[in-house]
Formats: C-alpha cells, sequence, structure tokens
C-alpha cells in the first residue's frame, strides 16, 4: 500500500513539473514577438496638413495625395503608421531626434537634404513658380523683382530658392510658418509676390478662390521624394519603394493622383 502511494506521488509530482516547463515555454515564446508573430510594426509619421493638394485636415481627417499615398504603401507592404502633424520646418529636426521614422510632405529632393536623409525614389515632379495678385501686372518674372518684398514658407525649396537669389535680384524676403499665412500676405498687399510649388498653388487658387495667380515660367524642376533618417530605417525605405511601385504597375497611383489633381 505504502509503495502504491508513493507511486501515486511521484506520478502526480511529474505531471506537476511538467505543467511548469509548458507554462514557461508559451510564456518565453511570446515575448518581444512582434513581426515573427504576425503583428504588423507601426511607424510614426510626420506630414504637414497646411499643404493641400498633398496634405490637408477635413472634419479631423488626413487626407491629400500624400496621405493617400503613404496608406496604401503601407497596407500594402503590411505595416501600420502614426501621422504626427507638424510646421514643414520641423520634420527633418523631428526625423533627426527619433521622433519620426518616416516623413512625406512634398518633400522636394534636393543635395542638402540629401545630406540628412534617405529618399524614395520620386513620387511626384512639381516646380517652383512666382504667384502674384491677380490684377498684378507688374511681376511677370525674377528680373521685376528688385526693390519687392518675396514671401516664402520657412524650410522649403521656395526658402532656399529665394535666398540663393537675392542678391542677384535685389528683393527682400518675408518668412512664414505655413502655406495659408503665406498666401494671405500677398493677397492682402503686404508682400509681393510668393514662391510656391505649383501644383500645391493652383489647387489653392482654384478650390480656395484666392485672389492670386500664377505667372511665367516654371522655376525649378524639383521632384517630390518620402525621406527617412539617412544611414537609417533601410528596411522601411526598401519596403517604401517596393509599395510605390506596386501603385504605379497597378495604376491606383494614376487614381489617388487624379483624385486631386486634374491636369
Amino acid at each position: 500500500m505504502k509503495k502504491f502511494s508513493f507511486i501515486v506521488m511521484l506520478l502526480a509530482l511529474m505531471l506537476f513539473i511538467a505543467a511548469c516547463g509548458s507554462d514557461d515555454e508559451s510564456t518565453s515564446g511570446g515575448e518581444g514577438s512582434g513581426t515573427e508573430g504576425g503583428e504588423s510594426k507601426t511607424y510614426q509619421v510626420g506630414i504637414d496638413t497646411t499643404y493641400p493638394p498633398f496634405e490637408y485636415e477635413v472634419d479631423g481627417e488626413y487626407t491629400g495625395i500624400d496621405i493617400d499615398l503613404i496608406n496604401a504603401i503601407a497596407e500594402d507592404q503590411g505595416f501600420d503608421i502614426e501621422f504626427n502633424p507638424m510646421d514643414f520646418g520641423g520634420i527633418i529636426p523631428a526625423l533627426q531626434a527619433g521622433q519620426l521614422d518616416i516623413a512625406i510632405a512634398g518633400m522636394s529632393i534636393t543635395d542638402e537634404r540629401k545630406e540628412v536623409v534617405d529618399f524614395s525614389d520620386p513620387y511626384f515632379d512639381a516646380g517652383l513658380t512666382l504667384v502674384v495678385q491677380s490684377d498684378n501686372s507688374e511681376i511677370t518674372s525674377m528680373e521685376d523683382l528688385e526693390g519687392k518684398t518675396v514671401a516664402v514658407k520657412s524650410g522649403t525649396t521656395g526658402a532656399q530658392f529665394a535666398r540663393d537669389n537675392e542678391e542677384e535680384y535685389g528683393y527682400e524676403i518675408a518668412q512664414f510658418e505655413d502655406s495659408p499665412s503665406m498666401f494671405q500676405e500677398v493677397s492682402n498687399g503686404n508682400a509681393d509676390v510668393l514662391l510656391e510649388d505649383y501644383p500645391v498653388i493652383a489647387y489653392a487658387i482654384a478650390e480656395s478662390g484666392l485672389d492670386l495667380k500664377t505667372v511665367g515660367d516654371r522655376l525649378t524642376g524639383d521632384q517630390y521624394g518620402i525621406a527617412v533618417l539617412k544611414g537609417e530605417n533601410a528596411e522601411v525605405l526598401e519596403q517604401i519603394n517596393a509599395g510605390l511601385q506596386e501603385l504605379r504597375d497597378s495604376g491606383e497611383y494614376d487614381e489617388i493622383l487624379n483624385k486631386y489633381i486634374s491636369e
């Protein structure tokens, strides 16, 4: 009888040890599983919501070409995103500070920016243009800007272009943190002209009825790219390029552009 009781106790002890071992294995297997467990990564995306038709807000929802593109790329490549709206001039510093993983904000690909960020393949052909009041007949080119005030948005290629040519053409620069304030400054006559990417100002004039017009030829041939911090996030940059190519091949890229811009 004693022998039988001992065997029963021994079996119970073995079952208890086996149960504990099984529990430990299941706990360690789920720890830090991330994408291995089927969960997608979430990337922080910097945007500037004062930049229609690329990025803007309607009834509390973000919309525009850039928003639709990065959402479609994320869906195609199986990662999640969280939008972080901010002034354009703060986006690259936020990448450098590790607050953002991705930036999509109508950002022109330039050699200067390439020193701190890596760009995706270009996704849009833009270009700067001069913008004046609709009844202004004095300004039609850069040669007409001597003694004038040129409004620009801080941190943009328009601001850099203005600085690079200020001495040659003899104008003064007024900087603003967002596009609407810059547009209003020229509409009110407080500045003579502004520099803006052509598709952005063409959309703003058509949709908002601004008392403005574009003049002359496009001053540059900029291309927009999606940015990550230089030397970092190579994996997500590959995913962005792969997703962008998939959108082009499927025709979804053209559908997104046609939704906001009609040539």
